[in-house]
């Protein structure tokens, strides 16, 4: 089985502030769903987004007491913390957000009107639960593909997860195996 033609997949923020400690941001399970991840890219071939999440740039609002209380993560654009480690080698679409939630308008016009999304990557209750919660707002059929999501804790993805699957018909918790 494949994925249906009609459907993106959205890598979200698969990044090294995220995989590797001492980041405060790291995932514990982010190695386990990498190659589940990779296995996905590939299946979805000429229909993947990566995300890149950087920090907001100037600082304001809100944002400046989440930075104080991660100063470690505020780092430029440029800095290897906001690398990709997923997609090496291949052509694909890679959108850099300020913001948690990586859908909007110019990700809307990216993967076309009338596509569904399936999501995957990290963390599952901050970034990816954004995402998903935005692309449904938007009139989007979301699939979330729950064992290629990680989170900050494995309590953290759980209870996401739980929350997720509480939407449907508007959101499918799915897995990898189902998906391919």
């Amino acid at each position: 089985m494949s994925p249906p033609a009609t459907e993106w997949l959205l890598v979200i923020d698969m990044q090294r502030a995220f995989a590797d400690p001492p980041s405060a941001w790291a995932a514990a399970d982010f190695y386990t769903i990498l190659p589940r991840i990779e296995r996905l890219i590939a299946a979805y071939e000429g229909r993947v987004v990566l995300t890149r999440y950087v920090p907001p740039a100037p600082l304001t609002g809100a944002w400046i007491g989440y930075y104080e209380a991660f100063p470690a993560l505020l780092l430029p654009e440029n800095h290897p913390a906001w690398d990709l480690k997923v997609g090496a080698g291949g052509m694909l679409t890679v959108e850099t957000r300020a913001t948690f939630s990586k859908w909007d308008a110019r990700m809307a016009a990216t993967v076309g009107p009338d596509s569904a999304i399936a999501v995957c990557g990290v963390a599952t209750e901050c970034c990816v639960l954004g995402t998903v919660l935005a692309a449904v707002d938007d009139g989007r059929s979301v699939r979330v593909i729950s064992d290629a999501c990680a989170g900050g804790t494995q309590a953290a993805h759980e209870q996401t997860i739980a929350l997720l699957a509480g939407f449907a018909p508007l959101v499918t918790v799915v897995t990898t195996s189902e998906v391919l």
